[in-house]
């Protein structure tokens, strides 16, 4: 995992990395931006409805709130999304210099497959926390097991999330993903959870899921490559 990561960090310089930081970054932002203006709108018209005075300004401190605190719990689900749709390019980056082999027999997914794989990741991400947001509340008076089980689930859900995009250049089926294409369930939690809490820190988490997608490269390719030694 440390290797993996150290190799990601190396290769943040490449220009096609650094444009999908950039896409990631702005479109994110964009998306937050238009998800603000939507809940100003709504909150205007029902405060508007209600014959609340001084509705404009309401609306507008809510809708502000909103937004932030969307960006705040929800930056993950927007940022996985939007990776989703243009993974291939950090994916291709990184088997183009470390797996030139791999990066040859690939078949880029395309963005329509990326944008059927980051909604399936988002209606995960909200599904499962909102099944465990029981446990999240039971846990809040011990001050530190609300954000250790949160952290867990979305662990989890990340690392699939991560190898399924490397996985998907080089399977017809995602849904049907072989073992060689498969990382082992605690790999894939370590990569999830170094990805989540990398999400959780401010400015770091634009790099967060960029860093993710090259790390599950490197630990999708080193498994295989490392079962092919043993396999001789």
């Amino acid at each position: 995992m440390i290797n993996a990561l150290l190799l990601s960090l190396g290769q943040l310089s490449d220009r096609r990395i650094l444009s999908l930081l950039l896409k990631v970054f702005l479109i994110s932002l964009l998306l937050l931006a238009v998800f603000g203006v939507g809940a100003y709108f709504l909150l205007s018209w029902l405060l508007s409805f209600a014959a609340f005075d001084g509705g404009g300004f309401a609306a507008a401190a809510a809708a502000a709130i909103i937004t932030v605190l969307t960006a705040i719990f929800l930056f993950r689900v927007i940022a996985i999304f939007v990776l989703n749709i243009f993974s291939d390019d950090i994916v291709d980056a990184v088997e183009a210099q470390h797996y030139p082999d791999r990066a040859a027999q690939a078949k880029p997914p395309g963005y329509a497959l990326g944008l059927k794989m980051g909604l399936a990741s988002v209606g995960r991400a909200i599904g499962y926390n909102i099944l465990a947001s029981p446990i999240y509340i039971m846990l809040l008076v011990t001050g530190v097991g609300a954000p250790i089980a949160f952290f867990a689930v979305n662990a989890i859900l990340i690392g699939r999330d991560l190898q399924d995009m490397i996985a998907a250049r080089h399977v017809d089926d995602v849904a049907r993903i072989h073992d060689d294409w498969r990382l082992t369930k605690l790999t894939r939690f370590a990569l999830g959870l170094t990805t989540a809490l990398l999400l959780a820190i401010p400015f770091v988490n634009f790099l967060a899921p960029v860093l993710g997608a090259a790390m599950a490269t490197h630990l999708v390719h080193q498994k295989r490559e490392n079962g092919i030694e043993k396999s001789n």
